[in-house]
């Protein structure tokens, strides 16, 4: 695995937008604010030419010009680490336009964003043995004033910090809009994490079997680890079955070490996560899996569709792994949500209501 060197002090950050980029509000104003924080924190910016686009279609500009700007923004010697604008809806029609082959002869270079940017996150790492981060993206770095995650992410961008903890609180619903692009989150929601164990073992009413749910008054020791790999489910079974699935070959070069999968999701309802899950199961993307991380789901958070919820979701396909399962986590579209290092080697800590991922550059 080929780890980037870390933002240094007074370093050039860039910036691309292979998915939507900042042409509208709020995130135009959050951008720029974005900016005007790290200058004031001593970095240069260099901004790429589609940053503030927006004559595409579901992302800023056409492939073509998107896939450029990607390639030539990560091989650029010019800047130091690259942050995408944004999520969007059609990265993938970018990346006939990116050059693999280039950006993997390279020298490695962070990148940084999350749901659409699964389409690069991913594959930087599946298809170039790259490291790269699913974290926030530029403009959620103009808010005022950073919450926790976002201080985690420069943090681990510097490299002064290579292990999360779960925050304490989530939002159900955003008070960011046109008129307030910078608004702090609005952390209503206290965070309680499910978890399904190897054993059994489950504070999960649904999920319990013939008296399997854990002692309350038992604090059980969770601990297991694994190389992470993962992302936005809408994004990862869009890639499933296509050219740019290399993911068997990844999983069996790296088996030795058992793969730990973070998965989230955005659009997907109830049933759109089983079938996901039922995909990559059946094209072999969970052979030596470790454990699994799953993110609140935007869509299904305390529903239930034929009969199920979010957590019979997953936990139907994943149970015969007879791995860990940690569920609700602060990963992905839920705000707040914390930078996970995909590719890299990774230790998951937990008592059963608190968790922390250790990763490690191995």
């Amino acid at each position: 695995m080929r780890y980037p060197e870390f933002l240094k002090e007074r370093g050039t950050i860039g910036f691309v937008a292979p998915s939507c980029g900042c042409a509208i509000e709020p995130y135009k104003t959050g951008f720029d604010n974005a900016q005007k924080k790290w200058r004031e924190m001593g970095y240069q910016m260099q901004l790429g030419p589609n940053c503030y686009a927006g004559d595409g279609v579901g992302i800023s500009s056409t492939p073509q010009a998107c896939g450029q700007e990607l390639t030539e923004g990560y091989c650029d010697k010019n800047s130091d680490i690259l942050i995408s604008c944004g999520g969007g809806e059609l990265m993938c029609e970018i990346l006939d336009h990116v050059d693999f082959g280039r950006i993997g002869k390279a020298n490695p270079k962070w990148y940084m964003g999350y749901s659409d940017n699964t389409n690069f996150t991913f594959l930087l790492t599946t298809l170039c043995d790259t490291a790269s981060i699913y974290g926030p993206c530029a403009g959620t770095f103009g808010m005022e004033p950073w919450h926790e995650s976002l201080s985690d992410a420069m943090e681990l961008l510097r490299g002064d910090k290579l292990a999360m903890s779960g925050y304490d609180r989530w939002e159900r619903e955003s008070l960011k809009d046109e008129e307030h692009p910078c608004v702090p989150y609005n952390l209503t929601e206290p965070s309680v994490i499910k978890y399904l164990l190897s054993d059994g073992r489950t504070n999960v009413d649904s999920l319990v079997i013939a008296g399997e749910r854990a002692d309350a008054a038992v604090t059980p020791q969770i601990d297991f680890s694994g190389r992470l790999l993962g992302g936005c489910m809408d994004c990862l079974v869009n890639l499933l079955g296509t050219g740019y699935d290399r993911v068997t070959d990844f999983v069996e070069r790296y088996q030795g070490d058992g793969i730990l999968w973070f998965l989230e999701a955005c659009d997907l309802n109830l049933m759109g996560i089983r079938r996901a899950m039922w995909q990559m199961e059946h094209a072999g993307w969970f052979r030596h899996c470790s454990g699994f991380l799953i993110g609140r789901p935007r869509v299904g958070m305390n529903v239930s569709e034929f009969g199920i919820d979010e957590y019979q979701a997953v936990t139907e396909m994943l149970r015969k792994y007879n791995v860990p399962i940690l569920m609700d986590l602060d990963i992905g579209h839920i705000s707040p949500m914390m930078p996970l290092i995909c590719g890299s080697m990774a230790r998951v800590v937990s008592d059963g209501s608190t968790y922390q991922v250790e990763m490690s550059l191995q």
